[in-house]
């Protein structure tokens, strides 16, 4: 039917690694690397980005003046300690569009009629042959012979594709952050999205994992705990 069709090409232009070339470039640009750590972070002093980005805090300065008049962060007076107020600065709501893929809304308009027509079933299906090409696609690109391994492997294949992703190790395991996610907003409606994810982690870093933490639940991250 019509939709499954439009459905299969915006997979196949997800897999081709297809993305608003905007956003592309400008996660390349100082200021976007700073919007990257502002969702990292949540908030930060400029002397915070520039001693994470390597430059000096003028040179941030700078670029937040840009982003707070774009209208992408705004700042506030924090006391840390007995020391006079010092700025910090986090992302507005509207930095949020800076994430968002193209073909987030299609998606959920989409999925929303194949609901629709043919039922949860259908979308259950959809999302099982995605997850697996998707972990399949995975597990030939990451070569890595140890779960650390894999697990760099698999933050840097996120990415690629758009993804505010990193790891650290914990007890008896590791732990995935995603800053952000290109379908939060399909998530809220669709949560089968989330299967893939879920099926990449299992099948690529092995272990037992459980996510902590979700985006479309109003969390700050998704967060994924692999007991290994």
């Amino acid at each position: 039917m019509p939709f499954f069709a439009i459905l299969a090409a915006m997979i196949q232009a997800q897999r081709a690694g297809a993305s608003l070339p905007l956003h592309t470039s400008f996660f390349r640009t100082t200021r976007g690397k700073i919007v990257e750590e502002l969702r990292r972070r949540h908030s930060a002093s400029a002397v915070d980005l520039a001693h994470d980005l390597g430059l000096t805090p003028n040179a941030i300065r700078q670029q937040l003046v840009v982003l707070e008049r774009d209208g992408f962060v705004t700042e506030r007076s924090v006391r840390r300690g007995p020391t006079k107020p010092t700025l910090e600065f986090s992302l507005t709501a509207q930095a949020e569009q800076l994430f968002t893929q193209p073909y987030d809304r299609m998606l959920r308009a989409v999925l929303t009629e194949v609901r629709e027509q043919e039922g949860s079933q259908a979308i259950a299906r959809i999302f099982e042959a995605i997850a697996k090409r998707t972990a399949r696609s995975a597990r030939e690109h990451i070569a890595a012979p140890t779960p650390q391994g894999k697990m760099a492997g698999l933050t840097e294949l996120l990415r690629r594709k758009g993804v505010n992703a990193e790891y650290n190790l914990i007890d008896g395991g590791l732990e995935l952050h995603e800053h952000n996610c290109p379908y939060a907003n399909v998530v809220k409606e669709h949560p089968e999205v989330c299967s893939v994810i879920h099926r990449v982690l299992d099948e690529t870093i092995g272990g037992t994992h459980v996510q902590t933490e979700s985006l479309a639940t109003g969390g700050t991250e998704c967060r994924f705990e692999v007991k290994l």
